[in-house]
């Protein structure tokens, strides 16, 4: 399907025509339907920056950019400014003496997009611009991985630390000032002398971390129990809803912590690891080198090579219940599924039921001293095949190539379009290379 962007008459034609049919850009332009992504959005749209110089394409057409660019929010916006193919990708031509000068600017598109597009019907809009170049319809592949946050690893005292920082070096000195009040007594220098001289020890000892959480919990509840009395003589009055939600959050790892430095080998629900991101749980992977990541956790299915995101949550959850549900959802899609491949986690006696009263052929090992035949030994192998190449391959480009190895999003909603931009990027990509080789092989044919 062809857009158009300029009058045939431009003197801008000419780029135009090198843009769609010279670079690679000009490529995956052409394989995202812009109109249908531009109806998920209101009709009335408030104005992302004063004044807003892109249409709603270039809403889209910038987080797309994004992640095939791999740069930063500010580089991109210097890439917008100055570069026409850029600019034609997100709809527009800037003229010479207009520029966005907001650095913010696209990050303040990201949230909009947060607050206004439902991320599955985004998906499903695409998925339906691409179903007719898609193989293999009848065959999903299965699996879950972890997206993980930009944040520092964390640790228990580290987490203690922030807290007393955010409170003895921030909150408290500022509304003291505010109201004239003077300053509470707290050992808090003390223990930034102390902290700093733990933090750089090569080798923390049991002992010593022991004692620092001790320090840091009393230093805390007197910080708590000051700031609380602070808000209570000034009415709470300037108080913002970020801070109040980060006093709170406070308020959860002061219990949290006391919790874990009692009772070290219990489980703690909820247990919060990150003071700016209380939403961020510890998911437990098993991997040799990296035990526990923190993060989304993402079950996606894969069809014909394109990677569709079945279900995300921050909550660790057991991918093999999945499986009913991700069937159900491919059949919506793409009509009846025939095949399955999947991990061996998925092989439970549930699942296998299931598969077998829907005839759908999977990978499973067989139970039982029997063997499989040649026929479905094959099958098995092709299966098993595209699982550990595509499917397991297509999370390392993602991470590696469409900035999906750390998540630098701020906040949960803004993560999740990061993670959906960064998965339909790496797709479209996809299809612009199959239409491409397509178009050669037409050419040597011809």
């Amino acid at each position: 399907m062809q857009f158009t962007l300029i009058d045939l008459d431009s003197p801008n034609f000419s780029r135009l025509y090198i843009f769609k049919n010279k670079t690679e850009l000009g490529a995956i332009y052409q394989t995202i339907d812009w109109p249908a992504l531009v109806k998920l959005l209101p009709q009335k749209r408030t104005k992302v920056g004063s004044p807003s110089l892109l249409p709603a394409q270039g809403y889209f057409g910038l987080m797309f950019l994004k992640h095939y660019l791999k740069l930063s929010d500010e580089k991109l916006l210097e890439r917008l400014n100055t570069d026409w193919a850029i600019q034609m990708f997100c709809g527009v031509q800037l003229k010479d003496y207009q520029m966005i000068r907001d650095n913010a600017f696209v990050s303040n598109v990201r949230t909009y997009l947060a607050k206004h597009i439902d991320l599955g019907v985004f998906q499903q809009t695409l998925i339906s611009q691409w179903k007719q170049e898609i193989p293999d319809k009848q065959v999903v592949s299965m699996d879950a991985s972890c997206y993980e946050v930009y944040i520092r690893f964390p640790t228990d005292v580290k987490l203690l630390w922030e807290s007393c920082q955010w409170l003895w070096e921030k909150q408290i000195p500022s509304l003291c000032s505010t109201y004239r009040i003077k300053l509470p007594r707290s050992k808090f220098k003390e223990q930034k002398i102390k902290y700093v001289a733990y933090s750089k020890l090569r080798k923390k000892s049991h002992r010593k971390t022991r004692s620092r959480q001790n320090a840091l919990l009393k230093l805390l509840y007197k910080a708590i129990e000051a700031y609380q009395l602070l808000l209570n003589q000034t009415q709470a009055k300037g108080l913002s809803i970020a801070e109040a939600e980060t006093f709170k959050t406070i308020k959860l790892v002061y219990q949290q912590q006391r919790q874990r430095y009692l009772h070290h080998q219990a489980k703690i629900p909820n247990r919060i690891v990150s003071l700016y991101k209380p939403y961020i749980r510890p998911i437990v992977r098993g991997k040799e080198n990296k035990p526990v990541e923190f993060g989304m956790k993402v079950h996606k299915l894969q069809v014909g090579g394109i990677s569709m995101i079945e279900h995300c949550s921050y909550e660790a959850f057991n991918e093999y219940k999945r499986l009913k549900l991700s069937i159900i959802k491919h059949k919506s899609s793409f009509g009846v599924c025939t095949h399955i491949a999947a991990d061996r986690i998925y092989a439970t006696n549930e699942n296998r039921r299931y598969t077998t009263k829907k005839d759908i052929q999977t990978n499973f090992v067989r139970k039982g001293a029997g063997k499989d035949d040649k026929a479905t030994k094959q099958i098995k192998t092709l299966l098993n095949k595209e699982r550990a190449t595509r499917l397991e391959g297509s999370f390392g480009t993602e991470k590696e190539h469409y900035l999906l190895h750390k998540n630098k999003a701020r906040s949960a909603d803004n993560e999740q379009v990061w993670l959906y931009f960064g998965i339909h990027t790496a797709n479209a990509v996809l299809i612009a290379k199959r239409r491409q080789k397509a178009q050669r092989q037409a050419q040597m044919a011809a």
